[in-house]
């Protein structure tokens, strides 16, 4: 089976690096029962930064504006799920560089029972172009509305 790519949204918080504190989020998360895709965090100086990729971004933030978390604006990242097999990793960042597309950052693990997760990370002036790359599928456009045809004229008479 292929990989499922989507592009998706995701916020960032920084807080304070210490115990505790993603505990402490993750909790006002599932209080609020809002479910996430993803979620990660790591060392952002002398911070820490907690990555969320919601399920129902609506939730999500009105749960951040609740609790008073300083909420990054949206950004985008690649969400891709698929069967686990050698050379996943190296065969999706290969397309990548095959389009000249730089990758800002990764994140993979594998799932269980032969899956595996990706998240992944390119400039926002390449988001368009990856996801073309990675086949990404795109909503439809509206189509443009027919000009209308001009009235029948009144029957003379």
């Amino acid at each position: 089976m292929a990989e499922t790519v989507q592009l998706v949204e995701y916020f960032y918080v920084q807080m304070p690096d210490k115990p505790g504190e993603g505990a402490r989020l993750l909790a006002q998360l599932r209080e609020a029962g809002v479910n996430l895709l993803a979620f990660s965090g790591f060392p952002a100086g002398r911070k820490g930064q907690l990555d969320f990729v919601p399920e129902d971004a609506k939730a999500f933030k009105a749960t951040a504006r609740k609790a008073k978390w300083q909420l990054s604006p949206a950004k985008k990242v690649f969400l891709i799920a698929g069967d686990d097999r050698v050379g996943v990793g190296a065969d999706l960042l290969g397309k990548l560089a095959a389009a000249k597309i730089n990758i800002i950052a990764s994140q993979a693990i594998t799932a269980g029972a032969g899956r595996f997760g990706m998240l992944l990370w390119v400039q926002p002036g390449d988001v368009r172009k990856a996801a073309k790359v990675l086949g990404v599928a795109t909503p439809a456009k509206p189509a443009a509305a027919a000009p209308a045809a001009p009235a029948a004229a009144a029957p003379q008479g």
